[in-house]
């Protein structure tokens, strides 16, 4: 229950249900979102948000649903249920295409059986009843007009008319003819006179011709004949119409009959069209707020995490400004938050975004809030904010406030959601702060959930003091003297009066005899909450930056354990290759001692060839010799580009070129992608590089490009999966060397395609994106031309 009646409307509730009817196909699915209420039963508002959530999904990652026609087919089926009424060609036609976007919505949700398990719920068990289509089918045009042959007596008719006025032209024309010839008509042709084909004759003329005149000029001059002969054909003609609008009555009335049985089928069909208009409706105003699906407890509690009020949010959105998210929670511990701070730092506005999403989430709509927020139920909902004096029942504002506070005590309970706007205010404030505080503590002992703001010191002490009860403020810069906007629970706030006042330039004089005014004990406990809230400010942005710094490191040593790891794995390898590459030189070291050895001895020692022998023994020692790394070596300053072959000046690693990221380097090692500094690689003509790792290196490229096909399709898929498949394939589109990707994602609501454009615009290796052919998909595909 909502107390007073009005708190819908205060809190905004009433102008969200407006803007949700603005995206309303048909006029059910407004009269639908009207009847949107706050509701208390669990189940039914975790289903209503579930379908809400799913139709976001569709319209954000799927193929949009077939809704093209929703007509009021309940009106019609009614007027079918009286005997002896009939529908018009018009009416049956909306009808056929109504049962149409039905039957498409049915095999839509079929084809993706169980992927949207609540909006499936809304047609289960419901028939697909194709002969209604078939009958109307048979009398209907795709025109909406009634077809020809829709009855063999009407076929005959409407022959018969074709004959008669095909009979009547003919003698009409040779009569108009000879008339001409004669010089009896008047400038013109044949013209059309209640109904009936004239000649246009000179008024002096008119009793050469035999005939009937329906009507005569504005001058006088011309009168319009129906020729006698012709006049009996046109009265067959009349006949037959009039024959054929009773044939056409009674083939409509006939239709209406045999679908008189199917009327509570055809309810049940628009019962389907009016809510996935309302469901359609919710999803794309949730969309337009950036609204989530929060987790719904059954306990009277909240949790928001980064939520903003929806108008306020449309409205920043339009002056491309942002609204500061705001954090709360309310629950057993803390039942009541009692936020105080300065005028105009946000304190009714967060307490309307508490009531407003709380009410938001028990009508079964999305609220703009983090996903992992946690919105509970609660029974009642009474809000007192704004001035509700009345002449009429001869209440003042504060008696107003005192009516509504008399209502809290006596109904209030531990299920009821308090929501009171500046707490006290409207009389006396040394009569109105100890009331305040005594309503305040009458309902924290019936412990009610919620929110009251106010600028009374004694309910900050109060709170202070009281168990369920937490003070909290809106953090204010006093050096800059102006609102941040944020909500601090644990501690109250300043007013800042004499801060504000100051700033907007009161007299200095006033000023101080204001403070002379106030008692001395208030005047520290202001400035010790001044005082405190800029302490509480500044440790707040040294722990930011604690955190920040904490973050780099993490990042930097989740760096360093990848490159630890990725060292040891190629380390091992490296050193596998080395125990390789050492045996081998062993073994051909042994080859060449024991030739030398045997060459010696062959040759008895001889001196000179024992001298040539070592010196063939010291070249196969040098071409084995490890260079050392000269640290000094200089720079190679030569530009690189992609497909150029590099070494690397510590291991002496080939690699080719891959791409430049301003002095990095991306390099390809066979299999494997690094990223090295400029300075760390020597550019090497192509014939240094070994045979061996060219072809292996074009192999592996070469079948690279054959296996990899640049068309990519994210149809269905959700966002963030899509964006990260389309990285994956542009990065290998542009390690190969396309010149373009093609990029499925389905037209829907244009929300993925737009998506997607905008993360490819961040690549400068993106030239342009334009659509595809209309024959051939239109602007659900996108090309993507590289660089």
């Amino acid at each position: 229950m909502i107390y007073p009646e009005n708190a819908s409307e205060k809190l905004g509730f009433t102008e969200i249900k407006a803007l949700i009817k603005g995206y309303c196909l048909s006029e059910m699915g407004q009269q639908m979102v009207d009847r949107i209420q706050v509701m208390t039963h669990f189940d039914q508002i975790g289903k209503f948000l579930r379908q809400t959530h799913e139709f976001v999904n569709i319209l954000q990652n799927d193929v949009p649903l077939p809704i093209q026609h929703l007509y009021n087919i309940k009106t019609l089926a009614e007027k079918a249920r009286i005997e002896g009424a009939f529908l018009i060609e018009e009416e049956f036609f909306h009808i056929f295409l109504s049962l149409n976007t039905v039957f498409s919505v049915i095999h839509y949700f079929n084809e993706r059986e169980g992927q949207y398990p609540n909006l499936e719920a809304l047609f289960e068990h419901l028939p697909i009843e194709k002969s209604i289509l078939i009958k109307i089918e048979r009398v209907i045009d795709v025109k909406g007009k009634i077809k020809t042959n829709a009855s063999p007596e009407l076929q005959e008719i409407i022959g018969g008319i074709v004959k008669a006025e095909q009979e009547a032209r003919k003698k009409i024309d040779h009569i108009f003819k000879n008339a001409q010839n004669s010089g009896w008509t008047a400038d013109g042709n044949l013209t059309v006179r209640d109904g009936r084909l004239c000649i246009p004759l000179l008024a002096e003329n008119k009793r050469k011709l035999k005939g009937f005149i329906h009507d005569e000029s504005a001058s006088g001059q011309t009168v319009y004949m129906e020729p006698e002969e012709v006049f009996d054909l046109n009265n067959q003609i009349r006949d037959l119409e009039f024959e054929k609008r009773r044939e056409v009555v009674k083939i409509l009335t006939v239709l209406t009959d045999e679908l008189r049985p199917f009327v509570p089928l055809l309810l049940a069909y628009h019962g389907i069209l009016t809510k996935l208009d309302f469901v359609r409706a919710k999803a794309l105003f949730a969309l337009e707020i950036e609204a989530e699906m929060p987790e719904l407890v059954n306990e009277a509690s909240l949790n928001l995490l980064n939520a903003r009020h929806p108008l306020l949010f449309l409205n920043f959105k339009r002056e491309h400004q942002t609204v500061v998210p705001l954090n709360i929670k309310i629950d057993e511990q803390q039942r009541v938050i009692v936020v105080s701070g300065p005028n105009a730092g946000g304190k009714s506005v967060a307490m309307k975004t508490v009531g407003l999403l709380q009410m938001m989430t028990q009508a079964g709509l999305l609220i703009p809030a983090d996903p992992h927020s946690k919105v509970g139920l609660f029974k009642q909902v009474f809000a007192d904010i704004g001035d509700d004096q009345s002449i009429e029942s001869d209440l003042s504002t504060y008696s107003a406030h005192l009516s509504k506070m008399k209502y809290f005590t006596e109904q209030a309970n531990s299920k009821t959601l308090v929501l009171i706007d500046e707490f006290g205010t409207g009389t006396d404030p040394q009569f109105g702060g100890p009331i305040a505080e005594a309503v305040l503590e009458a309902l924290n002992r019936k412990k009610i959930r919620g929110m009251v703001t106010t600028h009374y010191s004694n309910l900050k002490v109060f709170a202070n003091a009281t168990e369920g009860l937490e003070n909290a403020s809106m953090l204010f810069d006093n050096l800059e003297m102006r609102p941040l906007y944020i909500l601090e629970t644990g501690k109250p706030g300043s007013s800042y009066a004499f801060e504000i006042a100051q700033k907007i330039g009161l007299p200095q004089q006033v000023l101080q005899l204001a403070k002379n005014k106030i008692g001395e004990q208030q005047k520290k406990v202001d400035t010790l909450l001044v005082d405190l809230e800029r302490d509480k400010k500044a440790l707040f942005e040294r722990q930011v930056g604690v955190e920040k710094q904490e973050q780099k490191i993490k990042t930097l040593l989740e760096e360093n354990e990848k490159l630890k790891s990725y060292l040891e794995e190629n380390k091992k390898a490296i050193l596998k290759e080395a125990k390789l590459e050492a045996q081998d030189i062993i073994r051909n070291a042994n080859k060449v001692i024991e030739n030398t050895i045997s060459e010696i001895k062959q040759h008895k020692a001889d001196k000179e060839k024992t001298q040539k022998l070592r010196e063939n023994l010291q070249q196969e020692l040098q071409k084995n010799q490890v260079k050392e790394y000269n640290k000094g070596v200089q720079e190679d300053t030569s530009e690189l580009a992609a497909g150029d072959w590099v070494k690397l000046t510590d291991t002496d690693t080939v690699a080719q070129v891959i791409d430049m990221a301003k002095d990095n380097v991306i390099l390809a090692m066979g299999d494997l992608r690094s990223v090295v500094k400029r300075k760390r690689v020597q550019k090497i003509a192509k014939k240094e590089v070994p045979k061996e790792v060219r072809r292996s290196y074009a192999s592996q490229i070469g079948d690279s490009i054959a296996r990899f096909n640049p068309e990519i399709d994210v149809r269905g898929m959700r966002g963030e999966e899509a964006l990260y498949e389309i990285e994956k394939y542009l990065d290998k589109a542009i390690m190969m060397g396309f010149p373009s990707l093609k990029v499925i994602h389905g037209k829907g609501d244009g929300i993925l395609r737009k998506l997607i454009r905008d993360y490819l615009r961040k690549y400068s290796q993106v030239s342009r994106m334009e659509d595809e052919h209309p024959d051939r998909g239109g602007d659900g595909i996108t090309y993507v031309y590289l660089n």
